[in-house]
């Protein structure tokens, strides 16, 4: 890579950390649309647009900083209470968050498109002119606060907005006091920080006038709490906190009324010291002398509320990209990686540099003896260091798998920002839920499952999810929820996609497959329910009589089927009439280095997958029955389909007076495959077969065996699609 194409694979990649942070916050404050924004996930968007900003001017992307900076500049608006987050607001972020995916897009192919240039500039024009003030108000809530003007006075403009805010709003304001050892006090502070932001807002910090001794420093943070006082004391029980409450005088309107004391102050009245800390209790709620050494109070975390609240109602703003053109694919192949775990494989690289000494001189040794039979004592040396390599080795490929898996989660947080998007295009109101993110996949495996995925979740909300209106006809409730879940099932991960919609018609299905010469009317009435719903995969199959945004060209589903059989996994369809539709894809946790059965089957040498073999048979001829014009076998009392790899590729059967079979499966589906021989297990590294060997059905790719004799590996996947119905065709 050239140094100019190596910087720039640097850009893109920090760019897309950054947009994948900003992404988070910005879909945290569309959960929250309605609600009190809070401030931590506007500062996180404003840090993010900052660091994009200088990232982005240091690389000459002059595009995507000049973007930043507007969007820098409507967010320092938010932050500073100069500007109300409304639904246009929130909007125009959404839609500045895609402009930049767009923008970083065109940067990493080295383009710059006249047409994105344009919409780029609309973009800036848009949040320039964004937005109305916040009601003004008769009275400075701050003039409220009792705190003395010295401190108030080094407040930044930030901070100053934060605690007229809590203010106005009610919220129990502490000042907490805490000194540090100087050796420590950094880590200290952030340690603190760490116990107060669940409990609350840390809206200032500043260093305390009273001495934290000879040999320490002392902070004073001004406070506001969402919880009452025990729990917040009980929160910041174990660390050198002291808590002093700030008196808030009622509103100009409000002077008769009696002066009510900070939240929980009731409770500290009437209870107990038990569990709390030994310090001079507060002689009063008003605000005292910052020698006083009060009480402490405290927490237990709030409950975070998971979903996404797409409206239907809100317009679509102009110049909206469109669904179909929006890829989820990362830009870029970086992982992070701990650096404990590269350091495991340098260590595990060392210990093999040793094995190789070790082999090295003993290959010196027998090249000495000449023709002088080698002692028994050699061949267990060499016994041993081959038996240390064979461990060595499998500890670094492990080391090296992990290192290539990354949460799901990531792509599932981009899908949530997505379905607000395609909702409002449908005019449906979704409720989003996702779960299971922290499972890991093999990273290549993510950013292919992201477009198909894609496709799943629109199909969902546009063929499953039914209107407002309709659906409180039906009795149901008036949202509609599409849920997107993982699960790691032994080698493979389970993800599905569901929704509580209509569920699909089968009658439809059967009508336009036949008007679509998708199949033959003998055809679908030997078809079982499952296979009439498995249509809805065929090229050219939709149910749309017309042609939308998001649906009625033929396209999509088939892709999807498509993509996960280049993943080596597989898909399955359940769905009822008027209680949902739900898509399960299971795919192999990697695709990087495999453990595989060989096999020959009439000649020809094979690698199964182990991760999908579930048991090995020997079956007589006589074993094998055929029902319903498939040959199949009878599995302890389960029918058990049964097919003949060489039939499959068409090579010369073989006269046996057995069979073995190896049982495969994924998710609920079986199938046993028969071969001639086995030679045992190897692991292999898969690649990719080129040009027309690409195409051929029931084969993933190629690998080397320690003979260096190469052999093809079946795609199990595929046989359990294809082979099935290749054996009812030639029935």
């Amino acid at each position: 890579m050239t140094p100019g194409g190596k910087a720039l694979a640097e850009f893109v990649a920090e760019a897309t950390e950054i947009l994948d942070a900003l992404g988070r916050d910005l879909l945290a404050l569309d959960e929250a649309r309605g609600q009190e924004a809070d401030p931590e996930h506007i500062n996180g968007i404003f840090r993010a647009a900052h660091s994009l900003k200088g990232l982005s001017g240091l690389f000459g992307q002059e595009r995507i900083s000049q973007l930043a900076h507007a969007a820098e500049d409507l967010l320092d608006r938010l932050r500073l209470g100069r500007l109300t987050l409304d639904d246009k607001v929130l909007d125009t972020l959404v839609d500045a968050l895609d402009t930049f995916q767009a923008l970083l897009g065109e940067a990493s192919r080295s383009e710059e498109g006249q047409e994105l240039t344009q919409r780029t500039r609309a973009m800036e024009d848009r949040m320039a002119r964004l937005g109305s003030p916040p009601p003004a108000v008769e009275e400075d809530p701050l003039e409220r606060l009792e705190l003395d003007g010295t401190v108030r006075a080094v407040f930044t403009e930030y901070e100053e907005h934060r605690l007229r805010e809590n203010v106005r709003r009610g919220v129990s304001l502490w000042r907490v006091r805490a000194a540090f050892d100087l050796t420590d006090f950094d880590q200290g502070l952030a340690d603190l920080n760490a116990r107060l932001k669940p409990l609350g807002e840390v809206i200032s910090t500043l260093p305390s006038s009273r001495p934290g001794g000879a040999n320490g420093i002392a902070f004073d943070l001004i406070f506001g709490a969402k919880v009452d006082a025990r729990a917040l004391e009980a929160g910041l029980k174990g660390t050198p906190a002291e808590l002093a409450p700030l008196s808030v005088r009622p509103p100009l309107e409000a002077t008769d009324t009696e002066v009510l004391p900070p939240l929980g102050a009731d409770e500290e009245e009437e209870g107990d010291d038990e569990g709390l800390v030994e310090t001079t209790s507060l002689a009063t709620v008003s605000s005292p002398p910052l020698g006083s050494p009060p009480r402490m109070r405290a927490v237990t975390p709030p409950a975070t509320v998971v979903g996404l609240q797409a409206a239907a109602s809100a317009p679509i703003p102009a110049g909206r990209p469109k669904a179909e053109e929006t890829s989820m694919r990362s830009l870029t192949q970086t992982v992070r990686v701990d650096i404990g775990r590269l350091d495991g494989l340098i260590n595990m690289v060392g210990e093999l540099l040793l094995i190789k000494a070790n082999l090295q001189r003993l290959a010196e040794t027998s090249g000495q003896d000449g023709t002088v039979a080698l002692s028994k004592l050699f061949g267990q040396e060499l016994s041993r260091e081959t038996r240390q390599l064979e461990r060595k080795l499998e500890a670094l490929q492990e080391g090296l798998l992990e290192a290539r898996m990354v949460p799901v989660g990531q792509v599932f947080d981009k899908l949530a920002r997505l379905v607000r998007k395609i909702a409002r295009e449908a005019g449906k109101e979704i409720d989003f839920v996702s779960s299971g993110g922290e499972v890991e996949l093999d990273k290549l495996i993510v950013e292919e499952l992201s477009d198909p995925l894609m496709h799943l979740i629109r199909n969902a909300i546009d063929h499953g999810a039914e209107g407002p209106e309709s659906r409180l006809s039906a009795g149901k409730p008036r949202r509609a929820v599409v849920r997107l879940r993982a699960e790691q099932k032994g080698n493979h991960v389970v993800i599905s996609v569901s929704d509580d919609g209509s569920g699909i018609d089968e009658v439809r299905v059967r009508e336009v497959a036949l008007a679509r010469g998708l199949v033959t009317p003998p055809q679908v009435s030997e078809m079982t329910r499952r296979e009439l719903l498995n249509l809805i995969f065929l090229p050219g199959f939709s149910t749309r009589s017309s042609v939308s945004a998001l649906s009625g060209r033929g396209v999509g589903l088939d892709v999807v089927k498509n993509n996960l059989g280049n993943l080596s996994g597989i898909i399955d369809v359940w769905s009822e009439r008027g209680k949902g539709t739900a898509f399960h894809l299971t795919l192999p946790v990697t695709l990087a280095i495999v453990r595989a059965l060989v096999v020959g089957v009439s000649g020809r040498t094979y690698a199964v997958p182990l991760n999908s073999v579930l048991e090995i048979l020997s079956v007589q001829p006589r074993d094998i029955r055929t029902v319903e014009r498939r040959e199949v076998l009878d599995l302890r009392g389960q029918t058990l389909p049964f097919l003949r790899l060489s039939r499959l590729f068409h090579l010369p059967e073989r006269e046996v007076n057995r069979h073995f079979v190896v049982v495969v499966g994924l998710a609920q589906q079986r199938l046993g495959i028969a071969v001639d021989e086995l030679f045992g297990q190897q692991d292999i590294v898969t690649k990719p077969l080129g040009g027309r060997l690409s195409g051929v059905k029931g084969i993933s790719g190629a690998t080397d065996l320690g003979n260096r004799r190469t052999v093809l590996v079946l795609d199990v996947a595929e046989l359990l699609e294809e082979g099935i119905a290749q054996e009812r065709r030639r029935a």
